[in-house]
């Protein structure tokens, strides 16, 4: 940018932006102008604005702040914008609802930091820079997982997550429901999911293997209308919700409440209390498919998400070489062995998600196992993401050493117990490249995006996942929307970002 037109302090940093001299003036005159079908921008506009500064925004056929959707704009895509303003008008204008969205959350950036308050701030002049922006993102898939399986926090806290993914632009919120520690969403025909499965005795407090525990129970789940209620919540800030149910692994919970579904229906199992991976895993007898497609059923019937993740990692095949029955499904289907049944299961899962027109998600642990139909996530290393692309499936980057986020963030000994094994620093996030190296285009085409996780063993608080998402976050949605800016620039850009933060009251690390 030219020197004379200073670039605003965004996360993430749009497109192309300008400032210009003079501020247009929100106050209480100020009228919108609103296009058919921008009419929800217009009220999450409303919504994000009233608290600090009461300001009304009634509409008008001359309003001054003008909010159009054109779906003839081009360039823009799904998710783009344009945004001008000059001293006596604003206008934002997009191709598709998504688009304005987005171009409020960098509404808000702009304005005086104290329009992000929860409570009124009198006396403040509520100024937009003039300005000219175009910005479009990178990836469509900039995503965050939050695992309340582990611990289960309360939907409340999680229409604030979903709050402040919006803010930076994430646009999928990857809602992890289901482990071998607990299930969180109600299934109207397996009650005992969440009567049984949603609570366990006690947690262990170190890492996988060691031998302490807090003695304390532990559980939770949502309700329907919950859940329903979060979806929408979020839709309306321009973020989808993404279930994950884990199968056919990382279901201890599952089987605590149904022994009938595992290979050994006659024992009894607890919610599992320890962490790591649980050697316990569903069978393959018919009832198990049958209970596999009625909570599926469910669950998109509660959320209209296009993907569904289904996990598929770390799915010991122990139990299933002994079983006689499973012996004979292998035998039965054609397999090599006991050991083919992971991917035989995931493709007859997947294909049942395909046929409702949903889209399957799975993690990736080799790149391979994986039927063609599902959308990877890869995770264990950065070569699986060329692999999985080179097999045609569609791939989000998600490796462990630059987006899990609960690995320490240093290696300092004040920082609060972690995964061990790796530390992801800021800039460890801000560097990572969804595309590997040697992508040809048609296989960089189809890296979606990248996501950041955070697993939450040692996570039980919304204070903790805080300090441990922000700002790590932030450097994944700048990367995620922006593409390579540059350290430098994004940590120039994020000291006044985190003036935000603070306004928001999120409990960062410093």
């Amino acid at each position: 940018m030219p020197a004379q037109h200073p670039e605003p302090h965004l996360v993430p940093r749009p497109t192309r932006a300008a400032l210009r001299p003079g501020h247009f003036t929100l106050d209480p005159t100020t009228t919108l102008r609103i296009s058919p079908g921008a009419e929800p921008a217009a009220d999450l506009l409303r919504t994000l604005l009233a608290p600090a500064t009461g300001l009304r925004l009634r509409p008008a056929p001359d309003g001054e702040f003008v909010l159009a959707l054109d779906p003839h704009l081009g360039g823009l895509g799904d998710e783009g914008y344009g945004l001008t303003i000059g001293a006596h008008g604003v206008l934002l204008r997009a191709a598709r609802p998504g688009g304005l969205l987005n171009g409020i959350q960098t509404i808000r950036q702009l304005l005086p930091v104290e329009a992000l308050a929860a409570e009124p701030r009198r006396g403040t002049a509520w100024l937009l820079p003039c300005a000219e922006i175009t910005d479009v993102p990178r990836h469509p898939w900039r995503g965050a997982m939050l695992d309340v399986a582990r611990h289960f926090q309360p939907v409340s806290y999680l229409r604030r997550y979903v709050d402040l993914l919006a803010l930076h632009k994430i646009n999928l919120f990857h809602l992890h429901l289901t482990d071998d520690q607990g299930w969180r969403m109600p299934v109207a025909a397996y009650p005992k999911l969440t009567e049984i499965g949603g609570h366990r005795a006690r947690s262990m407090t170190g890492p996988a293997g060691s031998d302490t525990y807090d003695d304390r129970p532990h559980g939770g789940s949502y309700t329907r209308a919950e859940l329903v209620d979060l979806v929408a919540y979020a839709a309306a800030r321009g973020v989808t919700v993404m279930p994950e149910i884990e199968m056919p692994g990382h279901v201890r919970a599952a089987l605590a409440a149904y022994p009938e579904l595992g290979n050994d229906p006659g024992r009894e199992l607890d919610v599992w209390t320890q962490w790591g991976v649980c050697d316990t895993v569903l069978g393959v007898h018919e009832e198990v498919l049958d209970f596999c497609r009625t909570v599926l059923d469910e669950v998109m019937d509660v959320f209209p998400s296009p993907y569904v993740h289904i996990g598929g990692e770390e799915c010991p095949t122990t139990e299933w070489s002994r079983s006689a029955a499973a012996r004979a499904r292998a035998r039965a289907q054609g397999l090599s062995g006991p050991e083919a049944l992971h991917g035989w299961f995931l493709g007859a899962i997947g294909e049942f998600l395909v046929q409702r027109g949903r889209r399957p998600v799975g993690w990736a642990e080799t790149g391979t196992e994986l039927p063609l139909s599902f959308t990877v996530m890869t995770w264990r290393d950065p070569s699986h993401t060329l692999a999985a692309a080179r097999r045609g499936h569609d791939v989000v980057s998600a490796h462990h050493r630059a987006t899990y986020l609960d690995y320490a963030q240093s290696a300092a000994p004040h920082e609060p117990l972690a995964q061990p094994g790796a530390v992801v620093d800021l800039r460890a996030v801000h560097a990572h490249e969804p595309v590997p190296e040697g992508c040809a285009p048609e296989e960089a085409g189809r890296v979606l995006g990248s996501q950041a996780q955070l697993w939450t063993e040692f996570v039980t608080t919304p204070e903790r996942i805080e300090y441990l998402t922000y700002p790590r976050l932030c450097a994944l949605a700048d990367r995620g929307w922006s593409g390579a800016t540059g350290w430098t620039d994004f940590n120039e850009r994020l000291d006044g970002h985190l003036e935000r933060l603070d306004a928001l009251g999120v409990r960062r690390r410093p």
